[in-house]
């Protein structure tokens, strides 16, 4: 019985000390327009946490990669599928908490004011896993 006393305890130790996998989440989009005259210009960031590393094991520093893919809702509901995308390396010498991610892409004149969403979705290199969220994107003058 003394056995069981002392051995339950550290089972629930070792699992719960177990490597916990995070999964991959984006959170804290904004997005805004300017107004160039005959087109906007558009900026959008998202941060993501959860990004499975790479340890370079000569330079001892954390690589991080990531895709990130844009599309475009318009307001009369249809869609432009990776209006913008771009990979995302980074280096570190220690564990990144979360990663924040930029685009910046041009809508020409055709695109006229109203209410418009973007969907950021995010792809880690290495976990193979994506994330994505949406957020609203005002076109006005």
């Amino acid at each position: 019985m003394k056995k069981l006393f002392v051995v339950v305890p550290l089972l629930l130790l070792l699992i719960s000390c177990g490597k916990k996998e995070e999964n991959l989440e984006a959170f804290s989009a904004e997005t805004f327009a300017y107004d160039l005259g005959n087109t906007w210009e558009v900026n959008a960031t998202a941060r993501v946490k959860g990004v499975l590393p790479m340890k370079d094991k000569e330079t001892d520093e954390y690589l991080y990669n990531l895709s990130l893919v844009i599309d475009l809702i318009k307001p009369d509901g249809t869609e432009e599928k990776a209006k913008f995308s771009y990979a995302h390396s980074q280096k570190s010498n220690e564990k990144l908490r979360d990663i924040g991610l930029e685009a910046q892409f041009e809508l020409d004149s055709t695109y006229k004011e109203g209410n418009y969403k973007i969907i950021f979705t995010v792809t880690d290199a290495h976990s193979k896993k994506s994330a994505a969220i949406e957020k609203e994107l005002i076109l006005s003058k």
